[in-house]
């Protein structure tokens, strides 16, 4: 097999796309396809801003450490190029919604187990950078450690959303009404 076939990124989950969330499916299927491997639970390194959205979509912030902001846990994949591709595009890469940049993120700890922290450089789709802050700003600088079925039941599936408004859209909605 080419090497572009077996490449693989890292790519860290922590919201919809986790087990028994939203849209967990497009992960399954990646998984049976072997476009995907789940490698366990992870958090992140540093703080950041995690918030829930218009329609109960939840962001992280590109904002590391913020106040208010805390260690983040989630979920780790090794994924195809092919699977990176529908992650994209489920993630809105190309029309501004989330963007993949690196994070760092290490395994969740586990009682009894050493202290030892080893770091992994991973992906992870962020707010995009056009309403990220702002989003954070609206929210009141107050986030959360991790995205729960409570959660989970915001979340609006895109079928379930008004007609002929975009995502971006809505979020400059929610954004203007403060």
């Amino acid at each position: 097999m080419a090497d572009s076939q077996t490449k693989r990124t890292l790519i860290f989950t922590y919201g919809t796309l986790k087990q028994n969330f939203p849209n967990y499916s497009l992960i399954q299927d990646l998984i049976l396809q072997n476009d995907a491997a789940y490698l366990g639970t992870y958090i992140t390194h540093r703080p950041y801003p995690l918030v829930i959205g218009p329609h109960g979509i939840p962001y992280l912030i590109n904002l590391p450490s913020s106040d208010g902001s805390y260690r983040v846990k989630g979920e780790l994949y090794s994924v195809s190029i092919k699977g990176l591709a529908l992650l994209d595009e489920l993630e809105g890469t190309r029309t501004g919604h989330y963007e993949r940049l690196p994070i760092q993120v290490t395994k969740a700890e586990r009682e009894g187990e050493g202290n030892a922290v080893v770091l992994v450089e991973a992906e992870a789709y962020y707010a995009h950078k056009k309403f990220g802050e702002r989003l954070w700003v609206r929210k009141g600088k107050v986030g959360l450690n991790e995205y729960t079925d409570a959660n989970s039941k915001e979340y609006v599936r895109k079928e379930n959303r008004p007609d002929g408004v975009s995502f971006l859209d809505a979020i400059e909605l929610f954004l203007s009404n403060s």
